[in-house]
């Protein structure tokens, strides 16, 4: 694993088990329109936001309460040069104890400043991580988006944009 691909951590007062089930209940707080099963090993779910950003997600470790890996299968996105920037990288959350919390450190492996889109899913990621998969976690209720409904700032952008 190399430092520039995107990494982002998150500490709670939850479980691990608890993180574990938040991570897994993407339709929570990633996206209300995510299609299949996102929870078992070899789960394979879909992803996107209006015509802006689409992929299929395939689930390729699950450890419970440890750690969940998703390999990108494939992807597309409206706004750069190469639509399948993602395509082969994984993402991957690995929860541990930190003393009377739960940690949550997660990496986009393969996500890297070359990347056109970087800045665009850093902002992304870091909005979904650190607030709405935090949200879910110590409210019970995340911040996804869903039925055209945006979440950051550049999906409402790139959203106007045709």
């Amino acid at each position: 694993m190399t430092t520039s691909d995107f990494s982002t951590t998150v500490l709670v007062d939850q479980s691990p088990k608890e993180v574990f089930n938040a991570i897994n209940n993407v339709r929570g707080w990633w996206s209300e329109e995510i299609e299949g099963p996102t929870s078992k090993l070899n789960d394979e779910f879909s992803y996107h936001y209006e015509d802006v950003h689409k992929c299929r997600m395939k689930l390729i470790e699950v450890v419970p309460d440890k750690k969940v890996v998703w390999l990108v299968m494939e992807n597309y996105f409206s706004f750069t040069k190469d639509k399948s920037e993602w395509k082969d990288t994984e993402i991957i959350f690995e929860i541990s104890q930190k003393g009377d919390k739960t940690q949550i450190s997660f990496m986009h492996l393969g996500l890297v400043p070359e990347y056109e889109c970087f800045d665009i899913c850093q902002n992304a990621w870091t909005q979904y991580i650190q607030q709405s998969l935090f949200s879910l976690i110590t409210t019970g209720k995340g911040r996804p988006n869903g039925a055209g409904k945006p979440t950051t700032a550049d999906e409402e952008r790139l959203g106007t944009i045709r």
